[in-house]
């Protein structure tokens, strides 16, 4: 047999480059994070202790702002202050200890867009470093070893490139504990047609929390996979993955049953990695917040805009 021709790469083309760059043009424009009909002094709810002085919007919008242009706490305080004045707003502005320590109880809204139709959800999980103890702490107590790696979680919906759900877990936990945790994100009325994931997610758990919610799964194999048990639905569709990949190959049936979006996921980790490599927050809740942050400023970005791309040959 004579030598394998390589096959020609795809090509791409992006269809709407006006919209698109109108879109990049609005994500540096400053004023698009803030409404002015927002709420922001906290409603009086007549509860004991001293009431909360801002909304959480206003606390989201300034942490928002605070992640966007990678500042200090200090910092932020000014350059709020300052769009509030170029908005012609004379709202007061949340200090830097009040910034601090709202952060870590503040429950975020992440906004996102419903795409008429069953969802098909991508997941996949990346490591996040981030800041640890500074150095003269390392030196007089010895470095805190493993502690410095958290994983982030995502699921995201490539028909609006939102995403849908978010888990934050420490490094030391596989990957698979969290899809349940993921689809339980997904409210009750919104139909799951597919689940794409990585081998890390071929366990029993996830594929019995996949079929719960009626959906498929499209997760390949691991690579030393062997026939589960038939106890149930979860492990017959997983033997039919077995099976057919078996029969036609891997990379066959990765094409086949459309493996292949999961790399939209995975750009959009890379976009989670745009604001920083590391999170700047140290204890597990203002993690969280500032994740939850950096996903809500991401779905912003998707909804201005994102390019449409098609293969061209």
């Amino acid at each position: 047999m004579g030598g394998m021709t390589k096959p020609m790469p795809a090509r791409y083309r992006t269809t709407n480059w006006s919209a698109y760059n109108a879109a990049l043009r609005k994500r540096g424009s400053l004023l698009i994070w803030l409404d002015r009909e927002m709420t922001w002094l906290a409603p009086h709810e007549g509860r004991p202790g001293r009431p909360p002085v801002f909304s959480d919007g206003a606390i989201q919008f300034c942490l928002s702002i605070k992640i966007l242009f990678k500042l200090p706490l200090r910092q932020t305080a000014g350059m709020v202050a300052s769009l509030l004045r170029m908005a012609g707003l004379d709202w007061p502005v949340p200090d830097y200890s009040t910034l601090c320590r709202r952060q870590k109880t503040l429950a975020v809204q992440v906004p996102y867009r419903r795409a008429g139709g069953p969802l098909n959800l991508l997941v996949d999980s990346t490591g996040v470093k981030f800041l640890g103890d500074g150095e003269w702490q390392a030196r007089k107590h010895g470095p805190q070893g493993r502690r410095q790696w958290r994983k982030i979680h995502l699921a995201m919906d490539p028909a609006t490139s939102d995403i849908r759900a978010v888990e934050f877990t420490p490094s030391r936990d596989g990957d698979s504990p969290v899809l349940p945790d993921l689809l339980d994100q997904i409210p009750d009325d919104e139909p799951i047609a597919t689940v794409t994931a990585d081998g890390a997610y071929d366990t029993r758990r996830c594929h019995i929390a996949i079929i719960e919610r009626q959906a498929t799964a499209i997760i390949p194999v691991r690579k030393n996979g062997r026939p589960w048990k038939e106890d149930g639905p979860a492990a017959a569709a997983r033997n039919d993955i077995l099976r057919a990949t078996r029969h036609f190959g891997r990379a066959f049936w990765k094409r086949w049953a459309g493996y292949h979006v999961r790399s939209r996921v995975e750009a959009k980790m890379r976009c989670l990695k745009a604001f920083g490599e590391r999170i700047a927050a140290r204890d597990p809740e203002r993690q969280t917040a500032e994740v939850h942050i950096r996903i809500a400023l991401m779905n912003r970005f998707s909804a201005l805009g994102t390019a449409k791309i098609v293969r061209v040959g």
